[in-house]
């Protein structure tokens, strides 16, 4: 069955965890492009609200939002920001405004301990 570039959004983000320098360049190139066309997608369903849905967390949130914990674990991996302020503000805000949510800030894993267990999970292979 096909998958579509959310898919493969995905899977570059688990890459840059698991690759090497070159292969994790590329991989970086990949999450950018497909994060612009995350933030395009919120700009338009979100139509200025706050969330995916309007004003209240919904399925895309949720969907997108239990993966943040992985991003930043992604991000710390690969010394880059792939949701900031300039290249990505109204998704930026979006990941502040869903983590700091009282029904989502209690479940969001702390960074430092889902980077520990990324470690052990996916294993950078030897140079």
């Amino acid at each position: 069955r096909p998958r579509g570039d959310g898919w493969k959004w995905f899977i570059s983000v688990r890459s840059i965890l698991t690759s090497q320098e070159e292969e994790m360049k590329e991989a970086i190139a990949q999450v950018e492009e497909k994060t612009e066309i995350l933030e395009k997608a919120f700009v338009d369903c979100s139509k200025g609200k706050p969330f995916f849905n309007g004003d209240h967390i919904g399925f895309l949130d949720i969907a997108l939002g239990s993966f943040l914990g992985w991003l930043r674990v992604t991000e710390l991996d690969a010394n880059h920001k792939f949701l900031d302020e300039t290249k990505t503000p109204s998704l930026f805000k979006w990941a502040e405004r869903f983590c700091n949510d009282p029904a989502v800030k209690p479940l969001m894993p702390e960074t430092t301990k889902l980077a520990e267990f990324a470690r052990k999970l996916f294993p950078k292979p030897q140079a």
